[in-house]
């Protein structure tokens, strides 16, 4: 597929890293997200790893830079003060909260799916020299991260969320039945700002982001207390994405342990129980890997771009391939981030239908170390088209490549330096 420059869209992605840079750290775009994203902020660094390793590593120490004493690695930071942002820092009133210490950054008090460990390594395998001293350093941060991960939220072998946000798939469908039985009575006044800067069709409803707010506050009540969270809270849900991004990273740093002689007997016993969990995800209904809420044990019945998933977690498992093979014929644009057969398919609306190009990522890698070269192939193929026919957007409509959400978007540009673009091998 060599239909569009590959060397201009190279440079343009360049530039979009450049122009998130503020300085150590990266926001996903202007305006939309002004702070320090967690995940997004590991894709960043993968990104700046194809042009600048330095700062690759740079971007993964400032997000370590707001490390709670418990382990835990925020999902945003707080670097500085954006009134145009909700909910701010005053909104998720961390300060204080147990677990967190001294940790110097104001943050929120929940994580976001656990790609860093996997990012740093491929980081490393870029330039080893450069970065043995790096990864040496950053190792026990991301041991104390996975630690927290397994004792706070892994309780079913599955890694659990305790609000959507965590997952990255903020309004998909796999939270339905545990949002509904949340009555946001009490919800704080509050304006939000996302509308301002992207059409509202595009973004979750209002009644959604009540119980965002409602969980946040909830949470703020405990003071953060993931052991009364976890026995209090109405949303418990184990979730596919945060179970193979966390199995992922296991193997991940299990390869960094032997790189940089430290031990891996621990993170060892984490693979093998979150193999275990993650079996407990395959939901034969849907045939495929599934949320499941853990207050009702009720499978969410959500095919999602999650669901296939379990190979970039390592998962050798073939029964997926017969849903994935419907969803890749069902879709010019793949992988949507949620069936287009099912009810609650929306091509538009943030993660009930649309394609994002860092899921693609990770969902056509894990397939090609598996043995679905055809598959992993049709996906970056579709990324790379999406990109070069409609730009470094947010996201896309599976349908016919609308550009949705933010624009020059930072993780977007770093998945096509990275991975998609022709110049990254053949397409």
């Amino acid at each position: 597929m060599t239909d569009f420059d590959a060397a201009v869209l190279d440079a343009e992605a360049e530039r979009i890293l450049r122009l998130n840079d503020r300085g150590g750290y990266t926001v996903p775009t202007e305006g939309l997200y002004p702070y320090q994203w967690n995940w997004d902020s590991a894709f960043a660094g993968l990104g700046f790893a194809s042009f600048d390793i330095g700062r690759a590593w740079i971007e993964l120490e400032t997000l370590f830079s707001g490390q709670w004493e418990n382990g835990m690695v925020p999902h945003i930071l707080f670097h500085r003060t954006d009134p145009g942002y909700f909910p701010g820092p005053e909104v998720w009133g961390t300060e204080g909260a147990l677990g967190r210490g001294d940790a110097p950054v104001p943050s929120s008090g929940i994580s976001q799916p656990p790609v860093a460990a996997s990012l740093a390594w491929r980081i490393y395998r870029a330039d080893p020299h450069a970065g043995r001293g790096r990864l040496v350093a950053l190792f026990p941060k991301l041991m104390a991260y996975h630690r927290w991960i397994m004792a706070s939220r892994a309780e079913s072998g599955a890694v659990a969320i305790s609000h959507p946000w965590e997952a990255g798939r903020d309004n998909a469908p796999d939270w339905d039945e545990a949002m509904a039985g949340i009555e946001p009575v009490g919800v704080e006044p509050y304006t939000r700002r996302d509308t301002g800067h992207v059409d509202p069709r595009m973004r979750p409803t209002q009644a959604d982001y009540d119980r965002y707010i409602w969980l946040v506050q909830f949470a703020r009540d405990r003071r953060w207390d993931e052991t009364a969270i976890a026995a209090e809270s109405p949303f418990r849900v184990a979730d596919p994405t945060l179970t193979f991004t966390a199995l992922r990273s296991a193997r991940d740093l299990m390869q960094a342990a032997r790189e940089i002689g430290e031990d891996h007997g621990e993170i060892a016993e984490w693979v093998a129980r979150l193999e275990e969990g993650a079996a407990g995800l395959w939901n034969p209904a849907i045939g495929a890997y599934d949320a499941k809420n853990l207050r009702t044990g009720n499978f969410a019945g959500s095919l999602s771009n999650a669901s296939f998933l379990s190979w970039w977690g390592g998962l050798s498992d073939d029964r997926p391939r017969a849903a994935l093979t419907r969803i890749l014929d069902a879709s010019e644009y793949a992988l949507p981030s949620y069936d287009p057969a099912g009810p609650r398919f929306d091509a538009l609306r943030y993660w009930r239908g649309p394609v994002w190009a860092v899921m693609n990522f990770m969902a056509a890698s894990g397939m090609a170390e598996q043995g679905l070269a055809a598959e992993a192939l049709r996906i970056r193929r579709d990324t790379a088209r999406l990109i070069a026919e409609n730009g470094f957007a947010e996201y896309f409509s599976p349908e016919d490549g609308t550009p949705a959400g933010g624009a020059t978007f930072t993780w977007t540009a770093a998945v096509w330096l990275a991975w998609a673009s022709p110049s990254r091998g053949e397409m």
